[in-house]
């Protein structure tokens, strides 16, 4: 999560994470949600696009966390009228839970970026943002935990690190990744216990 490797990255374009739209898995998911008053986070949310199409669907209550000022700044560039206030340009692991609560949270690649020995605190943060009963919903890799970022790794392992804080709901390949994913990553939906 350092501030700096991730300004670096989106300065000299290295965002070879970024797939250009939603995710496939993803928007089926939101696609499918009749409550449009929910409180959503997209975190670590690059160039946002989950948070953009939410926002096109009638969420009017979608904020994104992200620590690059080029991830915001490019955001901000592609989709001016989204409200500044739903904006914050901070570390996740530093949002403060009293002020914050979500219905739901999207993950999108912010799992895979951060270094496998915040995975726990990425799980308690999680269960601390979340409402009980609201849900941590997106994908993540499947692939051997290597050098990265990414950062792979597999279903017992991520299992792990939930099963203290969420009800697992579905954690399985997904039947819906884009071509380049596709076999390669799990859905999931976990519910805050």
């Amino acid at each position: 999560m350092e501030k700096e490797f991730w300004e670096n990255r989106w300065e000299n374009g290295q965002t070879g994470w970024d797939i250009g739209a939603v995710s496939t898995p993803i928007k089926e998911y939101i696609d499918q949600i009749t409550d449009h008053e929910l409180n959503v986070l997209v975190p670590g949310c690059g160039n946002a696009y989950e948070a953009e199409y939410l926002w096109e669907q009638g969420f009017k209550n979608v904020k994104i966390v992200e620590i690059a000022k080029g991830a915001i700044d490019s955001f901000k560039k592609r989709f001016p009228d989204f409200p500044a206030d739903q904006i914050f340009f901070e570390d996740f692991f530093k949002l403060d839970s009293k002020e914050h609560q979500f219905d739901l949270i999207i993950e999108q690649t912010f799992f895979c970026a951060i270094h496998p020995s915040m995975r726990p605190k990425y799980a308690e943060k999680m269960s601390e943002l979340i409402r009980p009963g609201g849900k941590l919903v997106g994908l993540l890799f499947d692939f051997p935990l290597e050098s990265g970022p990414p950062f792979g790794g597999n279903k017992e392992e991520y299992l792990g690190y939930f099963k203290p804080y969420f009800h697992i709901r579905l954690l399985e390949k997904a039947r819906n990744s884009i071509k380049p994913r596709s076999g390669r990553e799990f859905f999931m939906i976990l519910e805050r216990k």
